[in-house]
């Protein structure tokens, strides 16, 4: 039986309410991004990107990581691809980002 989605994500043991198709723990996320290579990374946290509401993303990933693989990242981001083109300009506009 899968855990049941949760909205605080400060304990490692929790699932994810973005994680809605897994039965992944925060913890399990995060293991996993530290061992992603590649395509696979870029798969997780487009994942994250596209369904995490905008502040949980950066719990797992830091605006400086996303800023520099953003052109892998983009193409897996959907409806919230906008959103995350905004921000980013904004923020190197600001000269928050490189």
């Amino acid at each position: 039986m899968a855990r049941p989605l949760a909205v605080d994500l400060s304990s490692d043991d929790v699932r994810p309410y973005f994680l809605w198709s897994e039965d992944t723990t925060v913890g399990q996320l995060r293991a996993r991004l530290v061992a992603a290579r590649g395509g696979d990374w870029a798969r997780l946290v487009g994942m994250i990107m596209r369904e995490a509401r905008d502040p949980d993303v950066w719990r797992f990933v830091t605006p400086a990581e996303v800023a520099e693989r953003y052109a892998d990242l983009r193409p897996l981001l959907g409806r919230r691809r906008a959103f995350w083109d905004y921000l980013l300009e904004a923020w190197r506009s600001d000269g928050y980002l490189a």
